[in-house]
């Protein structure tokens, strides 16, 4: 029987929802550092969440040399991290109190394919840094979300860890890596093979319940 000894979460569709602000600071780094015609909307742009930072920049902007789309994301980012200092994403429900009581019986890390100071914002702005333990994110590694899961229980010597996320992408990712998978069902992407799954994050209150 498995039985975890840590929990690892995603971000964005997982924790809280933060296409709003997103969708703002980056339409106005757009205005402010490139020609583009584009405004993009929350909805869109959230289909995107979950994906690496390369990725993201080719979607959005194919018609520009790979340099320059980069260094255009870049300056999204930037403008990003200001932006959600004092428009931070919006945690989901039952979000504060689960991590909350999670923190008292499990060490919990953050693994997530955002930039550097994402993860940072949020842990500020929610008032949450005290009961994540670590975390990590594409923007230090650079490497595929299943190398940085690696990375992240390797350095804090994690035998059992379990992670809970939103996406196929992040389902593929816990399988590359070898360790356990919960669907968030209520987050921005779909897994229909999904083995566990909650509906409510509160759930996870009772997580030794799906390796019983």
């Amino acid at each position: 029987m498995y039985r975890p000894d840590s929990i690892i979460f995603d971000v964005d569709g997982t924790l809280w929802d933060s296409r709003e602000s997103v969708a703002a600071a980056w339409n106005h780094a757009l205005r402010r550092n490139s020609d583009l015609d584009i405004t993009l909307e929350p909805e869109s742009l959230g289909k995107l969440f979950g994906k690496t930072m390369t990725e993201i920049a080719d979607a959005l902007f194919p018609g520009m040399e790979p340099a320059s789309r980069m260094a255009l994301l870049e300056k999204c980012y930037e403008y990003e991290n200001l932006y959600l200092e004092d428009h931070p994403g919006i945690l989901y429900e039952g979000v504060r109190e689960t991590i909350q009581a999670l923190a008292l019986e499990y060490p919990l890390y953050i693994v997530s394919n955002c930039q550097c100071g994402y993860i940072e914002v949020l842990l500020k702005t929610t008032g949450l840094s005290s009961c994540i333990r670590d975390h990590l994110c594409f923007g230090e590694t650079l490497t595929p979300k299943s190398e940085t899961i690696r990375k992240l229980a390797e350095r804090n010597r994690l035998k059992a860890p379990v992670y809970v996320g939103d996406t196929q992408g992040d389902a593929d990712s816990c399988a590359a890596a070898g360790i356990p998978f919960i669907f968030a069902s209520y987050g921005l992407g779909d897994v229909p093979d999904a083995g566990m799954r909650i509906e409510r994050f509160s759930e996870l209150r009772d997580i030794r319940t799906f390796f019983s």
